[in-house]
């Protein structure tokens, strides 16, 4: 019986001290949990491309009131290395960050976009506010 209480304690400080471990790692790693908008592109886009990067920073803008950062970050260029391997992003992405939580509105974004550009502020506010709320 000592020996289960011996391993038992073990195996609680353990998971206590890699808890604090990972806590600090996330806490490096997501530097804020505030909310960010991204749209991942590379050099060559089409005009669909430029829409769903437009509409997304301009209902992002009007929705929040520049609380919310819009960032388009080129794929091509290397100085998006970084960013694009911490979000895990390897194409193109509209994609609104919490954390460690990750909303990716890309489908929404090319079907919208142009045909029917107050669905995608209406999917925006949607996902957002939920973001803000947690």
């Amino acid at each position: 019986m000592r020996k289960f209480i011996v391993s038992l304690a073990i195996l609680v400080m353990g998971i206590t001290i890699g808890n604090a471990q990972t806590d600090r790692k996330e806490s490096t790693i997501s530097a804020s949990s505030n909310i960010e908008a991204y749209y991942f592109h590379f050099n060559t886009r089409c005009v669909t491309c430029r829409a769903v990067e437009a509409q997304a920073k301009a209902d992002i803008e009007t929705l929040y009131s520049g609380k919310i950062p819009f960032k388009a970050v080129n794929l091509d260029d290397a100085s998006s290395e970084e960013i694009a391997d911490r979000l895990r992003i390897s194409g193109q992405t509209l994609l609104v960050v919490k954390g460690e939580k990750q909303i990716i509105l890309t489908n929404e974004g090319f079907m919208y976009a142009t045909t029917n550009p107050a669905k995608l502020k209406s999917i925006i506010k949607q996902k957002v506010d939920k973001l803000l709320a947690q």
